[in-house]
């Protein structure tokens, strides 16, 4: 029997169940999620006949569309961002070809790699987390046909200036690589590089709803695109990737008077709380564009973890040497930040 050689060997380590009982501050989500009026205005749309037929994407792509400033024909959506990645790859990813990314990344670029038989050309951040740019910009050959750019990059936080960007699209675009802006964390920071789509041939966006609108379970995301290369992910699409319950949940969260706005402010006020929190209290700390701040602990990072999980707590950390001695955590509201600061004074310290 046939298996695909590059498969074999892949090693994937799934995501952790039964975390509802939980302060989930592990996977970069809303800990608190979404307003009850708003779950509740997507349950009333619930009916059998709705749960009776298939997706229609369209209702979803139009008011998406108005929201970005865009046309349909720019848009995809998809089964959340992984699939996303997994589409483009799929599309644009050049037999025998690297794949360009800094590293740390997230992780999927690199999965995806392994699974389509590419070869993973990752650029280290510096000990300082600092990322040396020339050497971003270097990397980009002829063997290159694929070059993320995570703005702001998870798991770090490091954005690129308008002229990095500039710089790297245009190297890409005289090697024939293709450049995805992941733009998972968008809403935490104030730049984008969305309008990039309609200066440069070679460029394509993601999103995702799973991160400010807190709808991770209905897995939900798009691409963004000149109309060429959206056509060549539609045309690798399942006719039905994205559920009708995620469609519509999309539809009347981007339909929400101002709720993009009041979770952005909600995040703020606690992510400043923990960075003022944190700085009084003597630590070590980078929170600056995403959701996530990253922590280095004062005891064992394995010991301060099992603590706060007897506590229900559930945070991130890393095997990479640049991140060993950090622990990641979501950011969320000021009462979610100063349960999480209660709890991490009382365990990271030889007091047990």
């Amino acid at each position: 029997m046939y298996i695909k050689e590059c498969i074999k060997e892949i090693e994937r380590v799934g995501g952790r169940q039964g975390r509802l009982d939980f302060l989930r501050l592990d996977m970069n989500e809303n800990p608190e999620g979404l307003p009850k009026e708003i779950t509740e205005a997507i349950k009333a749309e619930l009916t059998p006949e709705f749960f009776a037929t298939y997706p229609e994407p369209e209702r979803f792509l139009t008011v998406l569309a108005d929201y970005l400033d865009v046309k349909k024909e720019n848009l995809c959506v998809t089964n959340g961002s992984d699939m996303a990645i997994r589409y483009i790859f799929e599309v644009f990813g050049r037999p025998g070809s690297s794949v360009l990314t800094v590293f740390p990344s997230f992780e999927m670029y690199r999965i995806n790699c392994l699974i389509f038989g590419f070869k993973h050309k990752p650029v280290a951040y510096n000990p300082d987390f600092t990322l040396d740019f020339d050497r971003v910009l270097d990397a980009i050959t002829e063997e290159v046909s694929i070059v993320s750019v995570l703005n702001p990059n998870n798991p770090i936080g490091t954005v690129y200036t308008e002229d990095q960007f500039d710089r790297i699209a245009k190297r890409a675009a005289e090697v024939g690589a293709l450049v995805i802006v992941d733009e998972a964390y968008h809403y935490f920071y104030d730049k984008t590089f969305l309008r990039k789509i309609f200066e440069y041939d070679n460029v394509i966006l993601i999103r995702t709803f799973s991160k400010l609108f807190s709808i991770a379970a209905l897995r939900l995301g798009f691409l963004v695109g000149n109309e060429r290369l959206i056509h060549y992910i539609w045309n690798v699409r399942p006719t039905f990737d994205t559920n009708a319950v995620a469609l519509k949940a999309g539809e009347i969260l981007l339909k929400s008077q101002g709720l993009c706005e009041r979770l952005i402010a909600v995040e703020r006020e606690g992510r400043q709380y923990l960075i003022d929190s944190l700085a009084a209290h003597g630590y070590e700390y980078f929170a600056g564009n995403g959701n996530y701040a990253f922590i280095r602990t004062r005891i064992p990072v394995p010991e301060v973890r099992k603590r706060l999980e007897a506590r229900k707590i559930l945070i991130k950390t890393y095997s990479q040497e640049i991140l060993s001695g950090f622990i990641r955590i979501s950011t969320g509201s000021r009462p979610v930040m100063e349960q999480f600061t209660r709890a991490l004074y009382e365990v990271d310290c030889e007091c047990e």
